[in-house]
């Protein structure tokens, strides 16, 4: 579990630094007077005005601001602790801001896992209820069919007694006297 979360936490920061990078290296307009010469991260003594350049890190502890290693994606222990490092707001550090985006990242993820299943699920259910229902149609069809057959029958029966005289009709004015 501890593996994946660093792994998540990597992608994550992997994922805010490519981020960062293209908006900053993609400028909205072209500049129209050459651009100033950037000061070098060492010369900042603050961590607001560190953290001002997209490209540096501030040290809490040495109270340094260092060029980001862009070779790595996590600034290596010999250049700060995690815990101390500061990159885009000084209020967060490296750790909490990892932790963070693992967090927001599993949870988007488990959403997505929770709403797919949701969504099968319910699919699922629909086609058994139809099913049912077409079962209970041809099943009442059936019954119906039976009890006009069954009505036919009982007429055609009832045809042949009175033919034979085996049930005595109504009709005849005298059926009454003869059975007494």
């Amino acid at each position: 579990m501890e593996k994946s979360g660093v792994i998540w936490s990597t992608l994550s920061v992997l994922f805010v630094c490519v981020l960062l990078q293209t908006f900053a290296a993609s400028p909205t307009q072209a500049p129209t007077s050459p651009p100033a010469p950037s000061r070098p991260c060492s010369g900042f003594k603050s961590c607001e005005t560190c953290l001002s350049n997209v490209t540096c890190l501030w040290c809490q502890t040495t109270n340094t601001c260092t060029d980001y290693p862009v070779s790595h994606i996590l600034p290596p222990s010999s250049v700060c602790e995690l815990s101390q490092a500061r990159w885009g707001v000084c209020w967060v550090n490296f750790e909490a801001l990892i932790i963070a985006m693992a967090v927001i990242g599993g949870t988007i993820l488990l959403s997505i896992i929770v709403c797919c299943c949701c969504c099968c699920c319910r699919k699922r259910r629909s086609g058994p209820d139809r099913d049912e229902e077409q079962y209970a149609r041809r099943r009442e069809e059936i019954r119906q069919r039976s009890e006009e057959r069954k009505a036919e029958r009982k007429s055609k029966h009832d045809e042949i007694r009175k033919k034979y005289g085996l049930i005595p009709d109504s009709d005849h004015p005298y059926s009454k006297f003869e059975n007494e």
